[in-house]
């Protein structure tokens, strides 16, 4: 869960000897034009540019030269100031555009000329690829006096030219209604089914009795047929629906149809290669995410790109990161790591819940009926560690536990132990930006209890799991996790600031209760010792009811320690109890899937859907899949099984939310190496990448252009700027990737 604002960082203090516009009439019912002299017929003013920036007037527009070198979007800019907004107001801005050389990306922004500089809508098309008219419609959600309209022009390496023209923001237009392209009403999982698993579709229609419907191959060949089951309105896209269930049918194939209500389905096939390949791809994700190495191309064919924060310039790097001012004297070697998300942060809580679920990924294979460790094994992932005779997963996951280690704070320093909550730039940067050519300072963020506590429970975890191929590895991280938990007893109650959210999330969590839990189940796992199984019994989190509606996540631990307590072997008294607590999870879960018409596990409060909502039904259908492990039950393997439906285009919007997987599947996360979208020499997101998904709040400026009022299902939009509903992070693969192993597992 992404509890942070990412890229809202508009026009910086250099703006403020920009020249200053007289402030116009708010919007009245009628359409009211907010800027002055868009047409730019005689004059430019009261359009102001950055003092690095020479514009002017040329053939009836606004032009402007614009410098190289530049490293942010908001560096070099032109705009006008002290505009009037009215909350709840619709508006429409547009402009015409162009660029010399083509290709250059603008960020066009309407948001707060002061600090914190807030963003209340922006765009940011590639001039002359994307077109040279734009126009966009949005709803103000404050009242302002003091808005701007600006074109931020930075970040280029060599000069250019940028002209605008017919610049306008008419107050008082209609809200522009947005209809995502949805396809086919008859609802599938894209990609596949398991031959002798469930097998469902929710069709949209308006009929309220049951219709027929056809199976039909890829000759086109009806191989199976039979009626809806009417499901009425559905809460979470306000659709009335029928469900279908063909999971009779069991013969493998590829491009399988089904057609019901005049609709045909996008195709999809019957088998299992595509969770054996998702399973790889997945995992495969860490790589390109990895901090301090250069990706190499003969690994990952189009994603290669140099090391990142290696003080290299113009990387300040993490081989000496002071603190933020006040916080510490030393420095600390912070190289390596995942980056967290699309920016460039690397964050102990956020790497402490991807880390636990890729070794639990790894130990479930050892221990579950269906585990097939060698799918995990060395080789499998083509990473620079394959061939060394350890499985790669760990390999790649030690990447990020070699980082975590090293942001415990130092003996003899104040809080010895310890662990720093984050690391990251002192300024949040724009969009694309390859990690190598970042040139913030980078700052270590305070200790507190949570990281440190994620420090003990992944480090105890990794003891255990790395003891067969690196003893010495192993020992080291026992000895920091044993360190960490002494520190956190010390300091049980230091909290992340909830304010911290400049230059990368805050990642605030003031109930530790669970990571105290966590920590001390790991550490009794892999030790045995009865002062940490006293802990575990003791606490109020290990007889609480924890598998809520939303599911577990980075601030949201519990699960992780449930889980593994149930599942890797122990002698903790009580352990049936335990393992029967995953169990009734489960059965919640399973209770949900089956009364949702769409057939996921996740059915919020209120119908508002989180951040990272496609995460969270993963990890909601990854306890149903611990029950089956349990049990052998297979109502839980195919309600573990059935979640997956749900991520591969059996949803309201009919697409896959995992890149590469379906014919329509997200592939514009918002990401500043894989921005495609803005720079078409950037890839998009490597295959198996998970999107955020469907996020009520709709917190960026683009999705609140777009997504006012959804439902549910719907608050979601495929487009690089939406940093709430489309971003990608590690702890939301890392659900993926157990997700894929588990299903992969099956036959």
């Amino acid at each position: 869960m992404k509890r942070r604002r990412t890229a809202l960082l508009s026009l910086t203090a250099l703006l403020g000897a920009a020249l200053v516009a007289s402030p116009v009439s708010p919007a009245a019912a009628e359409e009211v034009e907010q800027l002055k002299n868009g047409t730019f017929d005689t004059t430019t003013e009261p359009w102001w540019a950055s003092s690095n920036v020479t514009a002017g007037l040329s053939d009836g527009q606004l032009c402007a030269d614009v410098p190289g070198g530049t490293a942010n979007r908001w560096d070099a800019a032109v705009g006008q100031n002290d505009i009037t907004l009215v909350k709840g107001e619709s508006y429409k801005f547009s402009f015409t555009a162009d660029g010399s050389p083509a290709g250059h990306v603008v960020r066009a922004i309407v948001g707060l000329q002061v600090a914190p500089y807030d963003t209340y809508f922006e765009v940011s098309p590639q001039l002359s690829v994307s077109g040279d008219s734009y126009a966009y419609t949005f709803t103000s959600p404050v009242d302002a006096t003091q808005a701007q309209v600006g074109f931020q022009l930075g970040g280029s390496a060599d000069p250019w030219r940028f002209c605008v023209d017919d610049a306008s923001l008419l107050g008082g237009v209609p809200p522009e209604v947005y209809e995502p392209d949805t396809g086919p009403r008859v609802r599938v999982n894209q990609v596949a089914y398991l031959p002798s698993g469930p097998k469902n579709a929710t069709l949209v229609t308006d009929a309220t009795a049951k219709l027929p419907w056809q199976l039909k191959n890829a000759a086109g060949t009806v191989v199976a047929r039979g009626s809806t089951a009417p499901r009425g309105v559905d809460a979470s896209s306000a659709q009335n629906v029928h469900s279908i269930d063909f999971g009779s049918y069991r013969k493998q194939g590829k491009d399988f149809t089904l057609v019901a209500d005049g609709e045909t389905s996008r195709p999809f096939d019957i088998g299992t290669s595509a969770y054996e390949q998702l399973r790889t791809d997945a995992a495969k994700y860490y790589y390109t995410q990895r901090s301090g190495i250069a990706i190499r191309d003969d690994l990952r064919p189009g994603y290669a790109r140099a090391a990142g924060h290696v003080d290299v310039a113009p990387n300040q790097g993490d081989g000496s990161v002071p603190c933020q001012p006040g916080v510490c004297d030393y420095t600390l070697d912070v190289t390596g790591g995942w980056y967290d998300a699309g920016d460039h942060g690397k964050y102990v809580v956020n790497g402490g819940i991807s880390t636990w679920e890729l070794l639990s990924t790894y130990e479930r294979s050892l221990h579950a009926r269906t585990g097939q460790p060698a799918k995990l094994g060395d080789g499998t992932l083509d990473i620079p560690e394959s061939g060394n005779k350890v499985p790669d997963i760990l390999d790649e996951t030690r990447w990020e536990l070699e980082f975590l280690l090293k942001m415990q704070v130092p003996a003899g320093q104040p809080l010895a132990g310890m662990a720093h909550h984050k690391v990251h730039d002192e300024a949040w940067t724009g969009l694309p930006l390859m990690p190598s050519d970042d040139p913030q300072k980078r700052e270590l963020h305070p200790a507190n209890t949570a990281a440190t506590l994620n420090l003990a429970a992944t480090a105890a975890q990794a003891a255990r799991l790395y003891r067969p191929y690196d003893k010495a590895f192993a020992a080291r991280t026992l000895a920091a996790a044993r360190k960490a938990w002494t520190a956190a007893l010390a300091h049980p109650d230091i909290y992340a600031d909830p304010n911290d959210g400049t230059g990368g999330g805050a990642y605030p969590d003031s109930d530790v209760t669970d990571e105290f839990y966590w920590a001390a189940a790991e550490l009794y796992l892999t030790t045995g010792e009865k002062t940490f199984a006293d802990h575990v019994l003791a606490s109020p989190v290990h007889t609480a009811d924890i598998f809520g509606p939303l599911g577990y996540d980075w601030a949201r631990t519990a699960a992780a320690a449930r889980l593994d307590l149930a599942t890797v072997p122990n002698k903790l008294p009580g352990r049936d109890k335990v393992r029967q607590s995953v169990v009734k999870g489960a059965d919640g879960y399973l209770t949900t899937l089956r009364s949702q018409p769409y057939g996921m596990p996740y059915a919020p409060t209120d119908n508002l859907y989180d951040w990272g909502s496609n995460h969270q039904i993963l990890h909601n259908g990854i306890v149903i899949a611990t029950a089956y492990d349990i049990t052998g039950g297979s109502e839980y393997r195919d309600g573990a099984v059935q979640s997956m439906d749900y991520i591969f285009g059996r949803n309201a919007l009919n697409m896959s939310y995992v890149t590469g997987y379906g014919e329509v599947n997200s592939h514009n996360q918002h990401a500043r190496w894989y921005a495609h979208q803005l720079d078409p020499s950037q890839p998009n997101p490597p295959r198996g990448t998970l999107a955020g998904g469907p996020n009520s709040s709709i917190q960026d400026p683009y999705a609140q252009s777009k997504l006012q009022g959804c439902v549910g299902q719907f608050c979601y939009i495929d487009d690089i700027q939406s940093w709430s509903t489309n971003e990608h992070t590690i702890n939301w693969n890392s659900a993926l990737t157990r997700m894929a192993s588990f299903v992969a597992d099956q036959r």
